[in-house]
């Protein structure tokens, strides 16, 4: 069976794993290790934690390899969706609609090889205690390019022309009429057009930069501009107030915001340019959708498309605009390159074997941003709800234990909240602690969800409350 090569494969690791735990330790990993001299003098019992073991990592979809490569094969095992009786301890997925019933009880996080999350329950997986992970900015370059050739599309009546090329090919007439009939495709340029970019993230940002490289204008808006991204944007960019002023003069608008359901009213992106938005366009403005078809109010693009010679391009499809002769609609090739997959996958990758190994938080669209630096101790990590008196009782345990606490960090995010400690293994003269006994009852403590011990074997350590039950 694939699971005994495996497990011999993950047996040579895990001690040099175990070592490679305490900080000091980590440059003697590669030589013989004895549990023993590592645990000499410690108060700790970690008898439950010293077996041979890997990290499970359970893939929907095909994920590409050199993406998977980034897990050392000694150390995770890694399996597709189909392989029965697999208790994942992580998740990989791209478009893969994720059900909660897919989601086994080890699970400790899940990873969208994308930007986009609205595939998994993210919101049940937050209650759960489970963080979800994206790869903001691993696809930006495919897209943005994708953008560029939309500008295109939407100022040649490229497809147009190329449509009319086979049907007078199919007739013998292609030579007769090549020249005649160029009239019939004219358009305009893109050098010195305004480009409105909504939304400026990877995506927003790099596009805005290469059509200025073009010799367009850029005009953009975004009400959560960040100071990384605004870094990253031209100098001559002017920033607008508001959606509408953004596309009142814009020859070209790029939507580059994330899908949110409900109205705008509700705090959602849902139809976000609609009626209100589309009577700001200019009557040849080409609308850029290459984020969400959602956001547009299909109805309104229609009428807007009907009475003006403006365009719609997008990557999504509609059924009230997918033949319309102003429209250019093509299969979701957004993120669809070799290149963008391989980034895409290597960062999910790279995410998910942070957050194991070390309780790291990045990229998550539920939990927070969380790092704790490296330091000798045992490192334990602890997901609870986000109310007054949980962390109180959280160190009053390892007080109790008369474990001394040698840093921690503690974040928040909504109504959940996430905590890294190191402790001290070694402490006064007296009875030693036992570990597992200990993280059972800080998970049984009100309002935490579950616990990690982020020590000895890969895969150990990680308990969770379900229902009031305890499960390790």
């Amino acid at each position: 069976m694939a699971t005994i090569s495996s497990f011999a494969r993950c047996t040579t690791r895990a001690r040099s794993k175990l070592a490679s735990s305490f900080g000091a330790a980590r440059s003697l990993s590669s030589r013989p290790f004895n549990i023993d001299h590592y645990t000499s003098g410690w108060k700790l019992d970690v008898s439950e934690f010293t077996d041979s073991g890997c990290y499970n990592v359970q893939t929907f979809n095909k994920i590409s390899e050199k993406g998977l490569a980034r897990f050392p094969s000694d150390l995770y095992d890694v399996k597709p969706s189909e392989w029965e009786d697999f208790h994942a301890h992580s998740i990989l997925l791209r478009s893969h609609k994720l059900q909660e019933s897919e989601v086994d009880v080890t699970v400790r996080a899940i990873a969208r090889c994308g930007a986009g999350t609205n595939n998994v329950p993210v919101a049940r997986m937050t209650e759960l205690g489970i963080p979800v992970f994206n790869t903001p900015g691993a696809n930006a370059n495919a897209v943005k390019e994708l953008v560029l050739c939309g500008m295109l599309l939407g100022s040649r009546r490229v497809v147009d022309g190329i449509n009319h090329m086979k049907d007078l090919g199919s007739q013998g007439l292609a030579k007769e009429r090549v020249e005649k009939d160029k009239s019939m495709f004219g358009g305009r340029e893109l050098k010195g057009k305004t480009l409105a970019v909504i939304g400026l993230g990877h995506i927003g940002a790099s596009t805005a930069r290469d059509a200025q490289l073009l010799g367009m204008d850029i005009c953009g808006y975004d009400p959560g501009l960040s100071v990384a991204s605004a870094l990253k944007l031209p100098k001559e960019i002017n920033l607008m107030d508001s959606i509408n002023s953004a596309v009142s003069d814009a020859d070209y608008i790029s939507l580059n915001i994330p899908y949110i359901k409900g109205s705008p009213e509700e705090g959602g992106t849902h139809g976000i340019i609609g009626a209100n938005v589309i009577d700001n366009f200019k009557s040849g403005a080409v609308l850029l959708n290459f984020a969400r078809g959602e956001l547009v109010d299909s109805e309104a693009m229609k009428q807007f498309l009907d009475s003006s010679d403006g365009r719609y391009v997008s990557d999504f499809p509609d059924d009230a605009l997918w033949d319309h002769k102003n429209a250019v609609i093509l299969p979701h090739l957004g993120a669809s390159t070799g290149e963008a997959e391989d980034a895409a996958a290597a960062m999910a990758a790279e995410t998910i074997r942070s957050y194991l190994e070390t309780g790291t938080v990045q990229n998550s669209v539920n939990f927070p941003a969380t790092k704790l630096p490296a330091r000798e101790g045992v490192r334990i990590t602890v997901v609870n709800e986000n109310k007054p008196g949980v962390l109180a009782q959280i160190t009053e345990t390892f007080a109790k234990a008369n474990l001394n606490i040698l840093q921690q960090i503690n974040q928040s995010r909504g109504n959940i909240a996430y905590n890294v400690i190191d402790i001290d293994p070694v402490g006064d003269d007296g009875e030693n602690v036992n570990l597992k006994e200990l993280q059972k009852e800080v998970t049984m403590l009100d309002g935490v969800v579950n616990s990690r011990i982020l020590f000895g074997t890969p895969g150990s350590g990680f308990a969770v409350k379900r229902d009031g039950q305890y499960f390790v």
